[in-house]
């Protein structure tokens, strides 16, 4: 059977999403400073918003990620790019088993790792795939930060959820830095060599208003269409679309044509 995460990105069309992030995905690996050769591994990678420009720049990348659906469109993009050193492959964040100790010079994750059902074990497998004096880069978001589109999303879905199951650890506790630290302190990683600081992510599209935004949010993106389906069967609906485009409206920094939406995330860096 598959997992609910992995049913959960399946669900939609993510790459519908990601397209409004290829801007920031390449400026966030320009800021990486690659120098080839250099073997990363980019986890929870959708389509390659990262992957893509990684293998631009000329490092040698896997990318792997829970959904089969965006594995195979990141394969697509890839090809078509003629990037012969990239490949995607589906597969767990909390267990890399087929990934051997040490061989990864840099291991990436924005927004995905951050998603996997246990933080130690992502954390764990993270360190363990990563070679010693290797660095591991994160991108997660912030709980509740009003300066964040997607937080706030988020919040907003979840308060149209029934209570997730007893046990369940929310993937916002990935942008706390208490959190990190105590998530990769379980590896062996000292503190000292764990940096935080915030970082924005941009949601650009000028062919949607923020209204359209939101609507493909809700027909492609996985947390908002489960919390979509849920507010329907109350009677919720309307209210829940009413607040996110207000959201959107309220976000955006782009009021002459399209969206330009700012995002703030904990950017982490760790050297090993």
């Amino acid at each position: 059977m598959k997992n609910q995460n992995r049913l959960l990105w399946e669900k939609g069309d993510f790459t519908e999403i990601a397209a409004l992030m290829r801007k920031s995905g390449e400026e966030f690996v320009a800021s990486l400073e690659i120098k080839s050769p250099l073997r990363v591994l980019d986890l929870g990678c959708g389509d390659g918003t990262t992957a893509i420009p990684l293998a631009r720049a000329g490092a040698e990348v896997l990318g792997i990620d829970i959904a089969e659906n965006l594995v195979a469109a990141g394969n697509r993009r890839a090809a078509h790019e003629g990037l012969l050193r990239l490949k995607f492959q589906q597969g767990d964040a909390c267990d890399l088993r087929d990934v051997e100790d040490g061989y990864f010079d840099l291991t990436i994750s924005m927004f995905g790792a951050m998603f996997a059902p246990k933080p130690f074990d992502v954390a764990k497998e993270m360190v363990r795939v990563t070679k010693p004096r290797g660095r591991i880069v994160m991108g997660n978001w912030i709980p509740n930060d009003p300066t964040s589109f997607v937080s706030q999303l988020l919040r907003i879905s979840a308060s149209f959820t029934p209570p997730p199951p007893e046990g369940f650890i929310s993937p916002m506790t990935w942008g706390v830095a208490d959190n990190v630290a105590e998530y990769f302190s379980r590896t062996g990683v000292p503190r000292e060599k764990i940096s935080m600081i915030k970082d924005v992510y941009e949601f650009i599209a000028l062919d949607k208003n923020p209204e359209n935004l939101i609507e493909s949010l809700i027909r492609f993106y996985g947390p908002t269409m489960s919390a979509f389906e849920a507010a329907e069967k109350n009677g919720n609906e309307e209210e829940l679309r009413r607040q996110l485009i207000e959201l959107a409206y309220a976000q955006n920094k782009n009021t002459a044509v399209g969206v330009s939406i700012p995002a703030t995330f904990l950017r982490v860096t760790i050297d090993l």
